[in-house]
């Protein structure tokens, strides 16, 4: 990864970007970045992004926002946003990326939320989460299918508690909002040899500033910005069923390797290959890594049954992980190169 100016250990950028054969279609990530900024982009999972030292700042519904230590950043699937240092040192951070239906089945389960759930507010000042999500990737770490699965319920439940609500419907209304779905649509179609502007408006019977300005508003960004966020996630799919990345740089649009090493960073956070070799990690894992404590299975809880406040006698396992009403009594891991 990248050198700063500071030197040594703490002063590089350092990311690990994997996957846990027990928690299928939830990413993680657990990175260090100074220097990194990540450009406007979606995620088609929910980012629930914990910050252990320094600050990020990350550009969300026509606004900065900002999260330090013990803050949460949290980003609904499809939303466009940033990521950039707020302080010098950079910022410290682990963030687990569940998808819409493990949401949606853990809002069912545990919350009165109806429709389509989602994080009301980016950033949320919640240090007891924030070491939940760092305990999941601990537990991931150790291979712990049950306190990963465990955590990550309960975590979510407790978000949801605090901070949920139902995401709006998006309706296609008006004619810009129509021509701008159709343009989507080509687009994704045509991913590797796309149309121009001009094309693409005469296309659809539109002029090309009127289509420019209904895609923005429909979707947050200009069709080239969305269009290139759409290239990395397809090429990620395909880095996950193998293809070698410069296959995979041709297959999508871009023009070589370094084009797209060079915005999967920007997006991703970690390069293509360091990605698809975790991948192929999870692919060779044998089910079933390790038989967890008994102390874990004496006292984790149900995340159906989460209170929001303590009682007066915590229990906190021996697996160092915590209860339900317990404060978490682990520091956050460092993040792994």
């Amino acid at each position: 990864m990248a050198g700063t100016d500071r030197g040594g250990q703490q002063g590089r950028e350092r990311a690990r970007h994997w996957q846990f054969a027990e928690l299928p279609g939830v990413d993680l990530l657990r990175a260090r970045y100074i220097r990194k900024e990540f450009v406007r982009h979606t995620h088609e999972n929910f980012v629930i992004a914990a910050i252990a030292d320094g600050v990020e700042v990350f550009h969300h519904g026509g606004g900065d926002q900002y999260a330090g230590p013990g803050a949460l950043a949290l980003v609904n699937p499809d939303t466009p946003h940033t990521g950039r240092a707020g302080v010098p040192e950079g910022w410290r951070y682990g963030a687990v990326y569940p998808p819409p239906d493990v949401v949606a089945a853990i809002a069912a389960e545990t919350t009165t939320l109806r429709g389509t759930p989602g994080f009301v507010s980016p950033v949320l000042d919640d240090p007891y989460s924030a070491r939940l999500v760092h305990q999941v990737l601990r537990a991931t770490d150790e291979g712990n299918a049950l306190a990963a699965d465990t955590l990550l319920r309960v975590a979510v439940t407790r978000l949801l508690r605090l901070n949920g609500g139902t995401l709006p419907r998006r309706e296609v209304r008006t004619a810009g909002a129509r021509a701008a779905a159709r343009a989507r649509a080509v687009l994704e179609e045509r991913m590797a040899a796309p149309p121009t502007l001009e094309q693409l408006a005469a296309e659809l019977g539109t002029s090309p500033f009127a289509l420019l300005r209904a895609f923005r508003d429909t979707y947050g960004m200009p069709p080239h910005a969305w269009l290139t966020d759409a290239r990395v996630r397809r090429a990620r799919k395909l880095l996950d069923e193998g293809t070698a990345p410069s296959e995979a740089a041709v297959a999508v649009g871009f023009t070589d390797q370094p084009h797209l090493n060079r915005h999967f960073s920007r997006i991703v956070g970690v390069p293509p290959g360091a990605y698809q070799r975790e991948r192929k990690n999870v692919q060779d894992a044998r089910p079933g890594l390790l038989v967890p404590s008994k102390a874990w299975q004496y006292n984790a809880p149900q995340p159906s049954q989460q209170p929001l406040t303590p009682p007066t006698d915590p229990t906190v396992p021996s697996y160092g992980t915590p209860s339900a009403w317990g404060s978490p009594s682990d520091s956050p891991d460092s993040p792994s190169a």
